[in-house]
């Protein structure tokens, strides 16, 4: 697939002398960050290695406030599970095509996409999805047409397993699903809840953030009663944390008092290098490996595969 022609050089290598192999600094950074809230971190080993794959965990990654981090989150998340040898599937499940975009795909230039899939009879998910650059990756493309699907589905019969319907064909292939959602909770999105088995919810270390969650709760309990009993949180990610400042830290003290261990351990961090990878078109992971953004995905990746 065609990558953008990245406008930043590509980073230089971490002087290891300041790192180290074992990321000291990341790991000061984590203890730093989890000591500020009164918790105690507990280590995260590297999971086994696969002896065959299947069938899928579909995770919807959902926050219906925009500008949280869902979609550099599950770009980074697919990918740090890809490195550790998972078979991962992106779905675009957003008319902005920002999953799409991120990865590379000029998604304006798309004969199939996730809308055909959904609204054509016939359409096949292996003609729409589409190989990325991370080895064992795949996407499954958005672009604006999928606005128009949020209309259509409403006179359908069944209109909330849409989606789950389109992927259902592929769980067997994949380990991990991931579906990244529109910030919004109407249609599309209650399709993506209707079909996952858990819900990633990246939350952004500001006060306005906090105010949605209860919404975005309540959407959850709706969609468990009617329509997906088995749905269950998978995680609550803190995403923009500046351990500079009091507020990003009273911010999480707050999300951690009132989720406790749904708080994920993993904690992302304000850094150049995300605007840099979307630029790139590719994961944080390859374009800065050794980077503590990478790491903390990575950290984040461990935490999904053993929750």
């Amino acid at each position: 697939m065609d990558t953008p022609r990245p406008f930043a050089p590509r980073p230089e290598p971490l002087d290891e002398d300041r790192y180290g192999d074992d990321h000291d600094e990341l790991d000061t950074e984590l203890d730093a960050a989890a000591e500020s809230v009164g918790r105690r971190r507990v280590k995260v080993p590297e999971p086994a290695p696969l002896t065959e794959h299947g069938p899928a965990r579909v995770i919807a990654v959902a926050n219906q406030k925009g500008g949280v981090g869902k979609t550099t989150s599950t770009i980074n998340v697919g990918a740090a599970l890809a490195e550790y040898g998972r078979k991962v599937l992106l779905v675009d499940f957003d008319p902005q095509g920002a999953l799409s975009v991120g990865l590379g795909v000029q998604a304006h230039d798309l004969d199939a996409t996730i809308y055909n899939l959904l609204m054509e009879r016939g359409a096949e998910i292996d003609d729409v999805i589409l190989k990325t650059n991370v080895e064992g990756m795949d996407l499954l493309p958005s672009n604006i047409d999928l606005s128009a699907a949020e209309v259509q589905l409403v006179t359908e019969v069944g209109r909330e397993q849409a989606l789950g319907r389109a992927i259902k064909p592929v769980l067997d292939r994949y380990d991990i699903i991931l579906i990244d959602c529109q910030p919004s909770l109407g249609l599309l999105t209650i399709n993506a809840l209707a079909c996952a088995d858990s819900i990633l919810i990246p939350l952004a270390c500001e006060f306005f953030s906090l105010r949605g969650v209860a919404l975005l709760m309540d959407t959850i309990d709706k969609v468990q009663q009617r329509l997906n009993p088995d749905l269950k949180i998978l995680g609550i990610l803190a995403t923009m944390f500046d351990p500079r400042t009091l507020h990003t830290k009273e911010v999480r003290q707050r999300v951690i008092e009132a989720f406790g261990d749904l708080v994920f351990e993993a904690v992302i961090n304000r850094t150049v290098r995300f605007p840099e990878t979307t630029v790139a078109g590719e994961p944080i992971t390859t374009w800065a490996p050794g980077s503590n953004g990478a790491e903390a995905y990575r950290l984040l990746a461990r935490e999904v595969l053993i929750r």
